[in-house]
């Protein structure tokens, strides 16, 4: 690389890191805001928040930032592997910026945070008619930035790229209804057991405090560096890395069900350990973060249930629910434990719902996004759209708004198009176990002896040590030497389920 396009990448760097700096500043401002914040500070941050979005948004998309692009672009034969992937990354964050006025960013940022606090209160009367203004709102908003990005045939596609790159309306629809129709048979053959595992040995009265000291030592056990990061409650249990070395968790509990407060820190580790598992030398730099929430979410999604669903998994872990809570536990087994864990039931809340009518929950989140964004559906339709979508899909209907359709935070924070990198990730994460088994033989015994440390590294060499090197298709046949397929997740979960539930001996 010439002189004056080495000078343009290191000044590159040195402005990508500080938009990374902006940017963690806001993820802490965030992150007070869902677990510490006052009602009454709701405005005040929604105007932090804009403001802050407003700055890293002028800064990155400064002519000055197209210009060193162009100067590294036009000497790019000398670019080393590394090099060439961060200026790649550098250059599509620069026109996705450039394609959004500043005037809409800060509009979002500030409708998104006014939104969260109204979904709050929407959630907590179950009255979604509260949250129709906010949500039409934010939905105006983003098919504005869905025209501002451009797309070629829907304008869900320019949203779905920003959280799984090349993901496109057509090619989701066309995954997601090959997938539906399986499971709704396997659900159903599953659902035909009728009461033949029963969750009873996870639903009684569980101390809070005990079962936040139970979720600690599990996710420690797991390699979560606490010296590195924390855990707090929030709504809805999330993961944020504001900067280096300070990656934050929340979780949320029942107490009468211990399946939420545990499942839910186990599935936040996951993200905090590749957050964790990140390059100390791409700190503040283009190649520093998750190539995908696809992929983020395959690493979550692999430890909640590929790995803390396991037999070997309970068979390791027994005594410390004993410890914490002997009298529920005392005379439990091993494969009660498992059993149970893996209880399947047509259930209203998708954080809550079992691995195998999970994707379902997904579906038809994406059914309905597909339908607002091509002015098939009204905003004010879509509790009853909702509603009708549960009783085709599971045979429910959510008994109000809370259980049905005020649920998650994604559209309070503007995230459509999110929803389906869960599937994704699930997909993604059976594959990668897969090759990662075919790799490491012994992990079953591992689990059994509470070492997880060979999954962790072997994780952490393959996918998190990447970071947005490959993009997240190239980093899945990288790692398992196959381009993505729902093939192992199909299989893995008919095999569970046929285990869990003797399918073939009925």
């Amino acid at each position: 690389m010439g002189q004056t396009a080495r000078a343009a990448y290191e000044e590159l760097l040195t402005r990508y890191a500080e938009s990374c700096d902006l940017s963690g500043a806001s993820a802490l401002l965030s992150w007070d805001q869902e677990t510490l914040m006052p009602p009454r500070g709701a405005e005040a941050r929604a105007k932090q928040l804009a403001t802050l979005a407003g700055i890293q948004h002028e800064r990155w998309s400064a002519p000055q930032v197209g210009e060193l692009l162009q100067e590294c672009e036009s000497d790019s034969g000398e670019f080393n592997d590394e090099e060439a992937a961060a200026t790649r990354e550098m250059r599509r964050e620069y026109d996705m910026s450039t394609r959004l006025p500043a005037s809409l960013v800060q509009e979002f940022a500030a409708a998104t945070s006014a939104a969260l606090q109204v979904w709050r209160e929407a959630r907590e009367a179950s009255d979604f008619t509260r949250f129709v203004p906010s949500l039409q709102k934010l939905i105006d908003l983003s098919k504005r930035k869905a025209e501002a990005y451009g797309y070629e045939e829907a304008p869900l596609d320019a949203l779905l790229d920003l959280y799984e790159r090349g993901a496109t309306t057509s090619a989701i629809r066309t995954l997601f209804g090959e997938l539906k129709g399986k499971l709704q048979a396997l659900t159903a053959r599953v659902l035909d057991k009728g009461d033949a595992v029963s969750p009873a040995l996870l639903q009684s009265d569980f101390d809070e405090d005990r079962q936040g000291e139970l979720g600690v030592d599990v996710i420690r056990q797991m390699g979560f560096n606490f010296d590195a990061g924390r855990v707090d409650l929030s709504t809805h249990p999330f993961c944020t890395t504001p900067g280096a070395g300070d990656t934050r968790l929340t979780r949320r509990f029942l107490k009468e069900d211990l399946r939420p407060g545990l499942f839910g820190v186990i599935h936040e580790a996951g993200h905090g350990l590749y957050e964790q598992g990140m390059p100390e030398k791409w700190v503040r730099h283009p190649l520093g973060t998750a190539t995908s929430l696809g992929v983020h979410e395959s690493q979550s999604r692999l430890w909640e249930n590929i790995v803390a669903r396991s037999l070997p998994f309970w068979e390791y872990f027994l005594p410390a629910l004993q410890k914490y809570f002997p009298a529920q536990y005392r005379d439990a087994t091993p494969e009660a434990v498992y059993q149970a864990v893996n209880h399947v039931e047509a259930s209203f809340i998708r954080v809550e719902a079992d691995e195998l009518t999970y994707n379902l929950h997904v579906i038809l989140r994406f059914e309905i996004e597909s339908e607002i964004f091509s002015g098939q559906l009204d905003v004010a339709d879509i509790p009853a759209r909702w509603n009708r979508g549960m009783k085709d899909f599971l045979g429910i209907t959510p008994p109000d708004d809370a259980q049905g359709c005020l649920q998650d935070i994604h559209w309070a924070m503007g995230g459509f198009g999110y929803f389906p990198t869960y599937t994704l990730g699930n997909l993604y994460s059976a594959q990668l176990f897969q090759c990662a088994q075919q790799a490491l033989p012994d992990l079953d015994h591992e689990f059994r002896q509470g070492k997880f440390d060979s999954l962790r590294e072997w994780l952490r060499t393959e996918v998190h040590q990447k970071g947005r090197m490959l993009e997240p298709v190239a980093l899945i046949k990288s790692a398992t030497k196959a381009e993505p397929t729902p093939e192992p997740f199909l299989r893995y979960v008919e095999e569970k389920m046929d285990e869990v539930y003797g399918l073939s001996t009925s």
